[in-house]
């Protein structure tokens, strides 16, 4: 066995359900790849039997794994960071997508220094977190099942083709009373009872979301502060991002939350596209529907919404309200100042650097 003794080995770790490939780069040279079952303990016991004495750096991508792994391999010296998916180079000849190809990729951009982790949550704030992220599922799910209802009636004829009525309890009622035949009547009343069971949940639910709130004052009131934020979108914003004083710079904030233009540069040509849609979804929904309300609620706002809109579009200029929303609550936080809604001309929603709004 090859003696690593005050070596650097760099491991890429492709991660799935019941498997890790692995890929080891010491020296600019490859020097081992395996493929292990996914318990992070045998990784940890392959790591030390075949690279005693090395200084050993781990990366994988984020994603549905969550981050055990991570906490497991630092709790245990050694030192790990999770990369978002898309901030791994691919070259553009590269159309052969293996798993021991992906742990490669990884190791090699790993001992070059082109890969950043993500920020990782404590294990507080990701509790917190599946609270809010799973009553986001639940809605999804409740919405489908009105959809599905609604489609169900359509397909019988039950509903004309211009009726956009919104699913709630009172309709769902109603339609619990038609006379159907037996097989129709009990598909229409199972679709509608998993609506209301549904809808039952998420009420338990924002009871939860409330007395989470309670246990995380101080960062929920700065959100609430904020115009277009109520009890819900704070509490979201607070689980997803803290008080923000984590993010070195404007720039990672807004890496974190994909609202980041794309940019394509050619000599002295620069031209900005869409965001680059990286980080969380549910980050960036919440964001834009703020921005929808906060535009209606604070002059400033608004005026940088129709000053944009009338270049770039309503799409654009909505998204550029986000990101200078998130901007300025960051610097709320780091410079321990509130926000002023509707702020006399010449002033600023919120005292901060001009370089932050």
């Amino acid at each position: 066995m090859k003696d690593y003794t005050q070596k650097i080995v760099y491991l890429g770790i492709d991660v799935h359900k019941k498997t890790y490939a692995v890929a080891a780069i010491c020296d600019n040279e490859i020097v081992k790849r395996d493929t292990l079952e996914a318990y992070p303990d045998k990784l940890v016991s392959y790591i030390k039997k075949y690279f005693a004495g090395a200084q050993v750096y781990t990366a994988y991508e984020a994603g549905f794994c969550g981050f055990h792994l991570h906490r497991y391999l630092e709790a245990n010296q050694i030192p790990n960071i999770v990369v978002h998916a898309a901030s791994i180079e691919v070259s553009a000849r590269d159309r052969v997508k293996t798993d021991k190809r992906d742990a490669l990729k990884i190791s090699q951009q790993l001992s070059s220094g082109k890969l950043k982790g993500i920020k990782v949550p404590s294990e507080e704030r990701e509790q917190r977190r599946t609270l809010t992220r799973t009553r986001d599922a639940i809605l999804g799910a409740k919405q489908r099942a009105g959809n599905q209802l609604k489609s169900l009636l359509f397909l019988h004829g039950l509903m004309p083709p211009e009726d956009d009525t919104k699913v709630c309890k009172s309709w769902i009622k109603r339609v619990q009373g038609y006379e159907l035949p037996g097989d129709l009547k009990y598909c229409v009343n199972m679709y509608a009872q998993l609506w209301l069971d549904l809808e039952a949940k998420l009420a338990e639910m924002y009871k939860k979301i409330e007395e989470q709130a309670k246990e995380d004052p101080q960062i929920d009131a700065v959100y609430r502060m904020v115009p277009g934020i109520g009890p819900l979108s704070a509490r979201i914003l607070s689980n997803e991002l803290g008080d923000m004083r984590h993010f070195r710079s404007e720039k990672a904030l807004f890496s974190f939350t994909g609202l980041t233009p794309s940019e394509h540069s050619s000599g002295e040509h620069r031209w900005l596209g869409r965001i680059s849609r990286q980080g969380s979804s549910l980050l960036r929904k919440i964001l834009v529907q703020i921005a929808w309300r906060a535009i209606t609620q604070d002059k400033r706002l608004a005026e940088v919404f129709e000053r944009i809109s009338k270049k770039a579009g309503k799409k654009k200029a909505i998204v550029a309200v986000a990101r200078k929303l998130i901007g300025c609550i960051r610097s709320c936080f780091m410079n321990g100042e509130v926000w002023r809604t509707n702020a006399p001309a010449g002033e600023e929603p919120v005292s901060v650097s001009a370089e932050a709004c």
